[in-house]
């Protein structure tokens, strides 16, 4: 019976049923193992490069970790540029899953259109793909929290902590301490900066530049376990980067704040006085102050300058990034005429003692060349001229030493080239001759030139560091140094790594008793009674100087203009150059105030008079210095030394053939 069961039970033709089903299993097992073996094929072989590259980066991140920038201190230790930590927020196209909640998300934490971040980081291919793309530098602590507390959900959107270089002192110092930016394709491919990487930091101007293989550190880096969402798992191995070293600079920090508080002190026009100012050591040539006004504050460049700021700072109507300091070219007017005097003593053209009538005017042939005090000085001698400013007297001496023996003089301390400062951007001036003429204009030299010359008019055109340097040498002897802004450089530990010494560049090969006659002269100039520079004193200081005002457009231009209506860019230059104490200088101040339209003794002799008083201060029981504020010597210096000619006796001005000159330099200002 259970056979008989068992065969009902399959019945008659159940065998070949039983072989098609297990056929269809094993068909459908075939096809199985046939999709797993193409699947494992197409990730094994056919993107297999792709996703093990892919694995390996979701399980290591490399991290790059940026040194600090060294610091920049001033003389005594204080930081005018140090490194600040930045929060960054960067994204890693290649990590970045659900493009469109990702960007929405974290466009809503940092405050910015979706879209403006999905452009910033766009679709890049290849390598760049990998490439993290910063989307905020300098991010506040509360928005990186807020980045921080919602990564889960920002796969590919990675943080971290950058060194940023921080200005202490914003705009004050800026143009001697520089700019740093991202690393530009040519200087890639320069051999200078061998070894750098595309988007590394580097410094483009100034102190920032010229110091940049001191200054930059070595970087180090991380390899870091992270998760399919970016979050960081594990440190796997960390190199320390090394700080930069550090600069001490000669720079005097209080110096420097006196220096441009002189000209933010008083607005001309509603503008913040414009100008230079340089304060350096004679007895070394270090410099002690460097102003440029306008200024420009160096932080806007730090984590890479926005477009705006850009366009503001190149389209501005006065230039704040040019360094007037240094390539700003200008006629040094009557500050000229201390090197005039030394060229008449020592070629004998003059004594001490000789007297030189000034009605208020001087003749040459048919022209009329005035002095800047309309009833003139009457009798005067050397000393009598310095200390009034008397064109006339400069006229007639000028005249008698001719252009090529001045400018022989001239270049002696310095004026006229480059004082080989390691800073950049510096210009030459122009101190003429009669070849030079000859060669430039394809003109001869006419007498009159020389009249205006001789009072640091006409073709004349010095820096404000040059004129600081010449005005050493006539206080130290006659020694014209390089001047310098480093004192020292350190390691990041403090360690010496090198102290540049003073360089003698030349001396001027004048007698000692030559000079003591002209120093004379400057400590009249500011002690004496109704001295032009009176402006400029100290008290319990003997200060020496020389004040100057030069012309910036013809005075046929404005000649019919009260002195309100002239514009602001044809107005007068105002000078001042000055040392102290007198007897054994220990610091020279030049100054020049663009535009001011007033003399050199009632403008920027109180700024020399700030930073003089400041460095006294400094040495208590020693001298009793304070800030002079009255406005004693003002009215005697207005207009002094233009050289004004007599147009109604055939005169064309005592800087003709100059006006254009002057004018091109009144407008680079």
């Amino acid at each position: 019976m259970t056979s008989g069961y068992r065969e009902g039970r399959l019945g008659p033709g159940s065998e070949p049923a039983v072989e098609r089903r297990i056929g269809l299993v094993a068909l459908a097992i075939v096809a199985a193992f046939s999709i797993f073996v193409l699947r494992l094929f197409q990730l094994q072989i056919v993107e297999g490069a792709e996703l093990r590259s892919r694995s390996e980066r979701n399980f290591v991140r490399t991290v790059r970790l940026e040194a600090p920038r060294g610091d920049i201190l001033d003389r005594e230790g204080r930081v005018l540029a140090t490194t600040r930590p930045a929060y960054r927020v960067q994204v890693i196209p290649n990590e970045v899953g659900g493009r469109q909640l990702t960007y929405g998300l974290l466009g809503e934490i940092l405050g910015r259109p979706p879209v403006e971040l999905a452009e910033r980081v766009g679709s890049p291919r290849g390598r760049a793909r990998f490439q993290p793309v910063v989307l905020e530098g300098d991010l506040a602590y509360e928005l990186l929290a807020q980045v921080e507390s919602h990564r889960y959900a920002l796969p590919g959107v990675v943080t971290d902590i950058q060194p940023r270089r921080h200005y202490v002192e914003r705009e004050r110092a800026s143009h001697l301490l520089g700019t740093i930016g991202e690393i530009e394709a040519r200087q890639l491919a320069s051999d200078d900066f061998e070894g750098y990487q595309a988007g590394e930091i580097v410094g483009q101007f100034g102190l920032e530049s010229r110091l940049e293989s001191h200054l930059r550190g070595r970087a180090g880096g991380l390899n870091l376990v992270v998760d399919v969402s970016g979050r960081e798992i594990e440190v796997l191995e960390k190199i320390a980067p090394v700080p930069g070293g550090r600069a001490v600079l000669t720079i005097d920090l209080d110096l420097q704040r006196a220096a441009e508080a002189g000209f933010l002190a008083e607005e001309v026009d509603g503008l913040d006085k414009m100008g230079a100012l340089v304060a350096l050591d004679p007895r070394s040539g270090e410099i002690l102050a460097l102003v440029s006004r306008p200024a420009y504050d160096p932080n806007s460049f730090a984590g890479g300058i926005d477009s705006q700021t850009w366009l503001e700072l190149i389209g501005h109507e006065w230039k704040p990034l040019r360094n007037r300091a240094l390539s700003g070219q200008y006629p040094p007017g009557s500050t000229y005429k201390s090197i005039v005097a030394i060229a008449g003593l020592a070629e004998k053209e003059i004594t001490p003692e000789e007297t030189v009538f000034c009605p208020g005017h001087y003749r040459l042939g048919r022209r009329i060349y005035r002095c800047w005090k309309r009833g003139g000085h009457g009798e005067v001698n050397l000393l009598e001229a310095l200390k009034g400013s008397c064109d006339v007297y400069f006229y007639q001496l000028g005249v008698k030493l001719g252009i090529d023996r001045i400018a022989e003089y001239a270049r002696r301390f310095g004026l006229g080239r480059a004082t080989g400062i390691d800073l950049g951007g510096e210009k030459g001036g122009l101190i003429p001759t009669k070849a030079w003429k000859e060669r430039a204009r394809e003109e001869p030299w006419i007498k009159g030139e020389t009249v205006s010359a001789a009072i640091g008019q006409g073709f004349n055109l010095v820096t404000p560091l040059q004129l600081a340097v010449a005005y050493a040498a006539i206080a130290n002897g006659g020694i014209v140094y390089q001047p310098r802004l480093v004192k020292r450089l350190e390691t990041w530990e403090g360690e010496l790594v090198a102290q540049p010494d003073s360089v003698p560049r030349s001396r001027a090969m004048v007698s000692s008793q030559v000079l003591d006659v002209v120093r004379e002269g400057l400590i009249a100039v500011v002690q004496g009674e109704r001295g032009t520079g009176a402006r400029a004193r100290v008290e319990g200081v003997e200060v020496a100087g020389k004040t100057g005002t030069t012309q910036v457009v013809s005075l046929d231009l404005v000649k019919d203009l009260e002195k309100e209506d002239i514009p602001v860019r044809y107005r007068d230059h105002a000078l001042f150059a000055a040392f102290a104490p007198a007897e054994a200088p220990e610091i020279v101040v030049a100054v020049l105030v663009e535009h001011a339209g007033a003399g050199g003794g009632a403008v920027a002799a109180p700024i020399a008079q700030r930073v003089l008083a400041r460095y006294f201060e400094k040495q208590p029981g020693r001298f009793d210095a304070e800030v002079n504020t009255e406005s004693e010597g003002q009215g005697e210096v207005q207009g002094e030394g233009q050289g004004e000619v007599d147009s109604d006796v055939g005169g064309e001005g005592a800087a003709e053939g100059a006006g254009a000159i002057a004018v091109a330099t009144g407008e680079e200002g």
